[in-house]
């Protein structure tokens, strides 16, 4: 049965990557969960998409040049109506929300704007004391960021993600360790293009599928999972098919 990841949260409903949004995935009946890493100034992982502030904070400047106390002062509703005062979660704070359901978890790790050396450790140390590392897979747009995971957690699942045309990415991603690959929904091809993958033992699992077709067509192609903003949706949409 096709995984449904509600990507950073049920963010159509709330403000994504935030407490709140992630509330929302559990109780739309979502397998899992997918959130965005970055590290502060002094070192503390938070969830965040951008590596700017402007966006989805009332802040201004680069996420890595704040520490975590000021990330905290910040409201993080993106001016979401009722969500006012929402904040900048951190890892720790998502794992504990998550950690009493069963719902699995995609530490997605931004740092192929920002190098952010010594991330991939930090978060699995986190997961770890967390006692996820059974329920978490980790993903990166960074394709050194994925091989070291892949050496780091052998265990673990690990996924390449990319956005736009790659001379043949399923080839790169065995090749750098990856066990997965979450392709944008339009490089996404056929039937036979999946069976490839599943022959190099990649699940694959495209973002961001947000309505009933598109949905509907990525549970026809017999996909993995699926990333979308709107979990409830896509449960729905699968408990028809």
């Amino acid at each position: 049965m096709i995984e449904i990841w509600a990507h950073r949260g049920a963010s159509r409903a709330a403000p994504e990557n935030t407490l709140p949004a992630y509330q929302l995935a559990i109780e739309a009946g979502a397998d899992g969960v997918e959130l965005d890493v970055q590290l502060s100034r002094d070192g503390q992982i938070v969830v965040i998409h951008d590596e700017t502030l402007s966006r989805t904070t009332d802040g201004d400047g680069w996420v890595k040049d704040h520490t975590l106390a000021e990330l905290k002062k910040l409201d993080a509703s993106a001016g979401r109506d009722g969500h006012a005062g929402v904040r900048v979660p951190t890892l720790a704070e998502a794992l504990a929300l998550l950690a009493p359901t069963t719902l699995r978890l995609n530490v997605e790790l931004k740092n192929s704007e920002v190098p952010y050396p010594g991330l991939e450790e930090a978060v699995l140390a986190e997961v770890a004391a967390a006692g996820m590392v059974e329920r978490t897979m980790y993903s990166s747009f960074s394709g050194e960021s994925v091989r070291r995971l892949a050496t780091m957690a052998p265990a673990a699942e690990v996924a390449l993600i990319y956005s736009r045309p790659l001379t043949r990415p399923l080839r790169l991603a065995a090749g750098l360790g990856a066990s997965a690959v979450h392709p944008d929904r339009r490089l996404v091809g056929g039937p036979h293009w999946v069976a490839r993958a599943r022959a190099r033992h990649l699940a694959v699992r495209p973002w961001v599928l947000n309505t009933r077709e598109r949905i509907e067509r990525a549970i026809r192609l017999g996909v993995d999972g699926l990333f979308t903003d709107v979990p409830d949706l896509a449960v729905a949409v699968r408990s028809e098919n």
